[in-house]
């Protein structure tokens, strides 16, 4: 269940501890370039808030349909903790909206109309969709407090999170999160924020791993499902049936991942340091 660290840090420019990597030619149709079907896990990574990502992110699972798949869908846009309420929309909601209202009460923390489409496609064709992230305020006891403070013993037991865990995995993630925070956060902060990150990708390897369907897609940020940190480092074996694919944008450093497609521009942030500063 250990990855090891190959490849040199990218730069990142995510507020959220997430980010991007390698790509493939712009222009390369995406269901040319990777098999739409045959993965147990199909890991589809996403700059936040890049609409041309979302749209290829989203012609890809619909090429994967009409492929004839039929994929559960685990979200990191939902919580773990709304499971029952996420499952309980998709069989009496007729619309994303709908869902969103009932599943997300956080809901102001992401921008839904990049996931709308994907949850109608899913209302569509009734595929399930898994809440596979753990909540900001489960994540800041782990910051705190360590795995425990939100992680059952079985979970720490199965993904060895009670041993002591590679030195080169944290410090790489550690790493990652300063970069991304334009190395304005303290010290002292960083090896509980890499620990909170493991416990986020963990977390969605064990909803990917817990799933009864034949094929389960995730959506999450690019920096879940690098092979080298994310979340390919915790399915185990499982890993071989596994693909992970970026949805980048131009310029950004290399990373790895098993495909990667760049989108045609880069969201205009404008200085996001100046904003952390501020």
């Amino acid at each position: 269940m250990r990855c090891r660290i190959r490849l040199p840090l990218p730069l990142l420019l995510c507020l959220a501890l997430l980010l991007a990597a390698c790509g493939i030619s712009p222009g390369k149709p995406m269901e040319e370039a990777v098999p739409l079907t045959g993965q147990r896990f199909l890991l589809l990574g996403e700059v936040h808030d890049n609409a041309d990502g979302h749209a290829r992110r989203l012609a890809l699972l619909q090429s994967l349909i009409a492929a004839g798949a039929r994929p559960a869908i685990a979200m990191e846009q939902f919580d773990r903790e709304h499971q029952a309420e996420l499952t309980q929309a998709m069989q009496t909601c007729a619309d994303a909206d709908c869902v969103i209202r009932r599943a997300a009460p956080g809901r102001q923390s992401w921008h839904w109309p990049y996931y709308s489409p994907v949850i109608e496609l899913a209302l569509q064709y009734r595929l399930p969709l898994l809440a596979a992230n753990l909540s900001r305020q489960d994540a800041a006891r782990i910051v705190r407090e360590g795995f425990a403070a939100a992680l059952d013993a079985e979970t720490r037991q199965r993904f060895g999170l009670d041993a002591s865990l590679p030195q080169a995995l944290l410090q790489e993630q550690a790493a990652v999160i300063a970069e991304g925070h334009c190395h304005l956060l303290p010290e002292n902060l960083l090896p509980g924020m890499a620990r909170a990150q493991v416990a986020r990708d963990v977390w969605m390897a064990r909803t990917l791993l817990a799933s009864p369907a034949a094929q389960t897609v995730l959506l999450a940020g690019n920096g879940h499902v690098r092979h080298d940190l994310g979340v390919p480092c915790w399915l185990g074996d499982a890993a071989s049936g596994t693909l992970g694919i970026g949805f980048l944008e131009p310029d950004t450093p290399a990373a790895p991942y098993d495909r990667a497609e760049t989108v045609a521009a880069r969201t205009d942030r404008g200085d996001p340091c100046g904003a952390l500063k501020r």
